[in-house]
């Protein structure tokens, strides 16, 4: 069988580093020809990245979970009001104690996201920062999305470039590219009513940029975005980028429709996007992001295993370690809780690439030319090793309640990707 033969313009346009427009992007996301679209964007990311897959040594750390966006943001399962089952906020030297996890492990980055607190102020945060930098002085700290830095900024009446400032000396060196959903107003209106804004997103971002932050940039597909809806946010992104120069990496994150809302209007509940979609959004992000440096899969969300064909589809980031993610479990998500390094870097070379281990900015702090897998008859806590997770109270899943069952709105939904496949 022949490949899709309007792929024949791209695929020349590829072969001469030219960028990709908007109908090319659209041509892309429709062609049923994924083989092709992952040979180009294996190609176009060789040529920027060679045969290595970077990987950060990282723990995620999620301080509240009570959020003020909870019944207006239906495509999320981790928000909770302050007194519904489930919620709760962690005093600073709760997180403290659940990030000294790192200490036993080769920890470089805590990744740091959670709700929108109506009463948790950037005083907070900030001694959270300068507290985790006093504890873990080698650790990186990439915290808090734009919706969460707007949030701060409107508590305490500051602007968005002087709450940006002070995390800045408080210690976080990049932000993580959460909030972003699809910047679409149509869409936004459905599964992000009352949340920020495309633009207002993108304009944090340029002030943090700005202010020599560095951040990460994402796309949430797979709810109710059109194809059209996905090219248009792609090109938001690469026209920022090249105003800045500030993004790291694209990270596209598939929806999970368990234990929300806009899953359960969709009839979506149990099921997840395709391993066909998902590595067309790797594929498709790598070619039409020409001027972001790195593309990474998000394996929590879609599988060890699609992560590790992703790296042959544009891929050059597996995520990480990760030692306890709970925002995508609490929607269903059904991987590991984390991986260890030896799971890691067998994923890798099993895709024939190059592991290498990263710092937050991309810098290489380890290669893997001479490493062998941990005898397991060895004690935990090798240099080197992450055996096992943590485990205690801390450390738990509690899935919210059905939501029709608390009589919550029917969504006012269509289904926008239903012509795609």
């Amino acid at each position: 069988m022949k490949g899709d033969p309007a792929l024949q313009p791209i695929a020349e346009k590829v072969a001469r580093s030219e960028r990709l427009t908007r109908d090319d992007a659209l041509v892309l996301f429709n062609s049923p020809d994924l083989l092709t679209i992952g040979r180009l964007a294996d190609l176009a990311n060789r040529r920027r990245n060679g045969d290595r897959v970077y990987f950060a040594a990282n723990q995620h750390l999620n301080p509240t979970n009570v959020c003020v966006l909870r019944n207006t943001c239906v495509f999320c399962s981790f928000a909770r009001m302050p007194q519904e089952a489930g919620a709760y906020t962690r005093t600073l030297e709760e997180v403290f104690a659940e990030a000294d996890a790192a200490r036993d492990n080769p920890t470089r980055e805590f990744h740091i996201v959670g709700g929108l607190h109506p009463k948790l102020g950037l005083a907070y945060y900030l001694n959270l920062f300068r507290g985790l930098r006093e504890r873990h002085p080698g650790v990186h700290i990439k915290a808090l999305t734009a919706v969460e830095i707007a949030h701060l900024a409107r508590l305490e009446r500051l602007s968005v470039r002087d709450v940006l400032r002070a995390m800045r000396d408080a210690g976080v060196t990049s932000l993580p590219g959460g909030g972003a959903e699809v910047f679409s107003p149509a869409a936004r209106a459905t599964i992000a009513d009352k949340k920020l804004s495309g633009e207002e997103w993108l304009a944090v971002h340029r002030e943090a940029h700005q202010l020599g932050i560095p951040s990460n940039c994402t796309m949430l597909y797979g709810h109710v975005e059109t194809m059209a809806d996905r090219v248009d946010h792609l090109l938001a992104l690469r026209a920022l980028q090249d105003e800045t120069a500030g993004f790291l990496t694209y990270i596209p994150l598939a929806y999970h429709p368990d234990h929300n809302e806009l899953g359960e209007a969709l009839g979506r509940t149990g099921t997840a996007t395709t391993g066909f979609d998902d590595l067309k959004n790797i594929a498709v992000g790598r070619l039409v992001l020409d001027n972001i440096p790195h593309v990474k899969t998000h394996w929590p969300m879609v599988t060890p295993f699609i992560s590790q064909v992703a790296l042959t589809f544009g891929c050059d980031d597996l995520e990480g370690t990760v030692v306890f993610e709970r925002v995508y479990h609490e929607a269903g998500a059904g991987t590991p809780m984390w991986l260890g390094y030896d799971q890691v870097v067998a994923l890798i070379r099993g895709a024939g690439k190059e592991p290498a281990e990263r710092d937050s900015l991309y810098r290489t702090v380890r290669t893997f030319e001479d490493w062998e897998p941990t005898d397991p008859g060895r004690k935990p806590g090798v240099p080197g090793v992450r055996p096992q997770g943590p485990e205690g109270p801390t450390f738990q899943i509690s899935h919210r309640p059905r939501a029709r069952a608390r009589g919550q709105r029917t969504l006012p939904v269509a289904q926008g990707i239903e012509s795609a496949e």
